[in-house]
């Protein structure tokens, strides 16, 4: 029998080896001596995969299910040459995009949402927190057959228990190597070697002590086979037809799993530092999953035959055995690879999960408030590592605990087969979310959720009935006594295991409602050209923003001050300087942030806060909008198809002239209106002719290549500039095209205007600073929120008081109040005020237009155009009151909770 002391040194030992292994890669990688950047230690550390469920619960389940527990194996190596194609996708999306998590890879697909990342992030943890409860187990019955039960017994308190001071040894050890760097993108490189020597030192051990068994109690495996077969037990090592179903689902169960565990994601995509290495991983790993798979069933069948009465729990066959024959050292290196097993999954999978939990629940919550994102800003990094570390303890005290209220009676492979089911929930989202552009946000979240209820139905109900935390009625009656809602025989199938049966209604439903709702919802342009980027990703190259239009204003110093919170100053300057650089932009001429540079600055922050946050976070100092280019070439299109119509009307409004008098004034009306779209689509091809012209001729000039290098850099910034112009233009008469036609979708939301107001004024300080003009605020308003389009209020606002900026002499007024039912903002500019005759068409799309080619005003003169319809969307009103020496511009807003939303407009609350 193992003493105490001796199992304690050694374990100590183990731990202390494997801090010694982390510290030292760590340490060389600081040096730029990467230790773990080779293909096979990166194919090695996919063996995580193989957890105490394959060193303890494998055995177990050949000894009751024989050759089943190969198809937990047999579905990762059939997958495994397709990994070329589904994995490397995924690791250069996830590269490309600073992804931290299956979560975060999930929420950015579906057009960076937060509520689709906090659902998988739960989710998870859900699914996965009885996965590593199981490791916890593995480790005390490791204990307790090696006569330890003084150190771990199941009915002692916590703080007696062995197994809960193991797994606060754990969660230090994770907490130290896996949240020391706020970057979840960047490698852990002490943690994957710790991995990939855990995942040698458990194979080693396991073979071990199978070559032990089989070639040292026994004569090899026939005569070990011979044995068995004559005790009965040839039923275990012959396929049963019967079983072929569950064979099949099974390893397509598996398929998944070792795609999309949270602790695999983590290890095959996250820390992946090269695509080639999937070369080497795609045969090694198969390799290995066989190598540790040769000895389960002789082991099993040894352990039966060894311990015929049933006395023996059969998942721990592979200590009992040395145990009982005085191979007390051999069972000690067991215990240590089992050890191995575990910690290497709980590590991994505690890191992930705090990962998502962070980046996807607690910081979208924090920094989604605008008032407590001011106040945090400063903090939010130190919150966010203290976020993490309190996560990875509380998931493993959770863990503990569950295992001892409800997993302790369960066997480790069905505990761990749950777990596979909740992770399979993801698959249709995410697969879909890669090949599929058509996949919707409402789809992936609807989809999930009803995978997540069918699951929770048909594998976690029984569990709960069993430990009587539910009727049992629910079992033989169905729910609510209908006999087809079965948890164990859905809509009357009978035949599968629990699992199989749980694996195929949920992920059928889930994958049948995200391919419906996805073909009927609507989706936004974000998520329309995130779709573009995960589906087209090796079309893109290294810029996958190049398939989005984006319109806003930004300057590069908001960003930087951004970046700096999370990556320091050092850092963000550098990160800032590397893009400059390989923009060949000079420091005098950063100033405004293009389009590029927001979204390089979003990716950076990505791998700190996850997509979501990001975005967040961005749009606080951002006004944005993001338009795909088929949009663009579509409005072009339809303009084109507008000009021509408008030409048929106008010549059979001709013929109808002299009919009657009503229909002769109708007619001059089509003339006047006709007349004033075609200046429309002049002035457009006018405005867009000179850019081109431009461009054009300082296109030529560069062909010449005796050039200045100072002088090519001030033509290619012309270009810049001029291309920059056809853009917004372009952006306004896509927006005029969208309302007039009635395609435009607004986001509502309940936002307080306030909050829309102060963030106009800080971004129009700096432009009424240059003009020396005072910008005076008054804003009185509810304290109640409005159901807005905050982004499309918002632009109203600035755009009112850009007109004001222009045309001020000394100040400008923007005033806010309640009056009765309504809301009432106003902008009063000092300027020369606008001429009485002309007041009426101010709003007039054509107007402006009409006279641009002449007057030449600044802008195109469309924005008080869209101003109009966008406050008509929000069943308001834009009004103008001039005269000399004073212009005020009003917006009315309804006050009433429920507002006529335009249909299809969708309403988030």
């Amino acid at each position: 029998m193992l003493s105490r002391d001796w199992i304690i040194a050694a374990t100590f030992c183990y731990l202390g080896l494997l801090i010694a292994l982390a510290w030292y890669t760590e340490r060389e990688a600081a040096k730029g001596k990467s230790r773990s950047a080779h293909p096979w230690v990166y194919a090695l550390s996919l063996a995580v995969y193989c957890t105490a469920w394959t060193y303890f619960g494998s055995v177990g389940r050949a000894s009751t299910n024989g050759l089943e527990f190969l198809t937990i194996y047999i579905g990762p190596c059939l997958i495994a040459p397709l990994w070329w194609i589904v994995l490397r996708k995924t690791i250069r999306i996830s590269k490309a995009l600073k992804i931290t998590s299956i979560a975060d890879f999930i929420s950015s697909r579906y057009g960076k949402s937060a509520h689709l990342g906090i659902l998988v992030s739960i989710f998870c943890i859900l699914g996965i927190l009885p996965y590593i409860s199981i490791q916890i187990k593995g480790i005390e019955n490791s204990l307790e057959v090696l006569n330890l039960t003084e150190f771990s017994q199941s009915g002692t308190d916590f703080w007696n228990d062995t197994a809960f001071y193991v797994a606060l040894g754990l969660a230090g050890f994770t907490i130290f190597f896996g949240t020391r760097n706020l970057d979840a993108t960047l490698r852990h490189e002490g943690l994957v070697m710790a991995v990939t020597f855990e995942s040698v030192f458990k194979l080693l051990a396991f073979l071990a002590i199978g070559i032990f068994i089989t070639f040292f109690l026994f004569d090899g495996f026939g005569d070990l086979f011979t044995q068995a077969s004559a005790a009965g037990l040839d039923r275990l090592f012959v396929l049963n037809g019967d079983a072929v179903s569950d064979w099949f689902w099974l390893g397509l169960l598996s398929m998944i799993a070792v795609m999309f565990l949270p602790r695999q994601f983590h290890m095959a995509v996250i820390e992946n530092t090269s695509e080639k290495h999937i070369d080497t991983a795609m045969w090694l790993f198969p390799l290995y999953l066989i190598l540790i798979n040769v000895f389960v069933l002789p082991i099993a069948l040894a352990g039966l035959l060894l311990f015929p009465s049933g006395t023996v729990n059969p998942d721990t066959f592979l200590l009992a055995i040395p145990m009982s024959k005085n191979a007390h050292g051999l069972a000690l290196l067991g215990y240590l690879g089992g050890f191995a097993a575990a910690t290497s999954m709980i590590i991994v999978s505690t890191i992930s999960l705090s990962t998502m939990l962070s980046n996807n629940l607690i910081m979208p919550i924090l920094v989604s408030n605008r008032r407590l994102q001011d106040q945090l800003r400063t903090q939010l990094p130190q919150i966010l590592v203290w976020t993490r570390r309190s996560i990875i303890l509380g998931i493993i005290l959770l863990a503990y605990f569950y295992f001892r209220k409800l997993g302790n009676n369960a066997t480790l492979v069905s505990t761990g087969l749950i777990s596979f089911v909740a992770v399979a929930q993801l698959a249709p989202s995410l697969l879909g979310g890669i090949y599929w552009k058509s996949g919707s946000k409402l789809g992936a979240i609807l989809g999930l959720w009803t995978g997540i209820l069918l699951w929770f139905f048909t594998l976690i109900l029984p569990i709960l009935v069993q430990n009587g935390y539910w009727n049992p009625s629910v079992l033989s009656e169905g729910l609510f006594g209908i006999s087809w809602l079965k948890p164990t025989s859905l809509f009357g199938m009978q035949g599968m295991s629990s699992i199989t049966h749980s694996f195929f209604f949920s992920v059928f439903f889930n994958t049948l409602i995200y391919a419906g709702v996805s073909l009927l919802a609507n989706r936004t342009s974000r998520e329309h050209n995130q779709a573009l980027i995960f589906v087209d990703i090796f079309k893109l190259g290294d810029n996958p923003d190049r398939s989005t239009i984006w319109r806003g204003q930004a300057t590069q110093e908001a960003l930087q001050n951004l970046l700096e919170t999370f990556l320091g100053k050092k850092k963000a300057q550098k990160a800032m300087e590397k893009f400059f650089q390989s923009k060949g932009i000079p420091a005098n001429e950063r100033r405004w942030a293009d389009p590029e540079l927001v979204n390089y600055s979003q990716r950076l922050l990505s791998g700190h806060i996850g997509s979501a946050s990001a975005r967040i976070m961005i749009e606080s100092i951002v006004n944005e909008e993001e338009i795909s280019m088929d949009e663009v070439m579509g409005i072009v299109r339809e303009t084109q198809e507008l000009k021509n119509l408008n030409l048929e009307l106008k010549a059979k409004s001709k013929a109808l002239q002299k009919a009657t008098e009503n229909l002769q004034e109708a007619n001059e009306a089509l003339k006047i209106s006709d007349m004033l779209k075609d200046e429309f689509i002049s002035t457009v091809t006018h405005e867009m002719k000179t850019p081109i012209t431009s461009i054009r001729a300082f296109s030529e000039i560069l062909q010449d290549e005796s050039i200045r290098e100072e002088d090519k850099k001030r033509f290619l910034q012309i270009i810049i500039d001029e291309t920059d112009r056809m853009t917004r233009l372009i952006d306004q008469v896509l927006d005029l095209e969208r309302f007039d036609s009635g395609r435009q979708k607004l986001n509502f939301e309940r936002v307080f205007l306030s909050e829309i107001l102060e963030s106009s004024l800080s971004s129009m300080a700096q432009v009424f600073s240059e003009k020396n003009i005072r910008l005076i605020p008054s804003l009185k308003l509810p304290e109640s929120p409005l159901f807005l389009d905050e982004d499309r209020i918002k632009q109203v606002i600035l755009n009112l008081l850009s007109n004001a900026a222009k045309f001020a002499k000394s100040e400008v007024r923007l005033s806010a109040y309640e009056s009765e039912d309504q809301v009432i903002v106003e902008v009063v500019d000092d300027g020369p005020g606008i001429p009485e005759e002309d007041q009426p068409f101010v709003f007039d799309k054509f107007f402006q237009a009409k006279n641009q080619t002449s007057k030449k005003p600044i802008g195109s003169g469309l924005g008080l155009a869209i101003s109009r319809k966008i406050a008509e969307y929000h069943g308001g009103r834009l009004g103008l009151e001039s005269k000399k020496g004073k212009t005020r511009f009003w917006m009315e807003i309804p006050l009433e909770t429920s507002i006529k939303v335009p249909q299809n407009q969708p309403i988030h609350e």
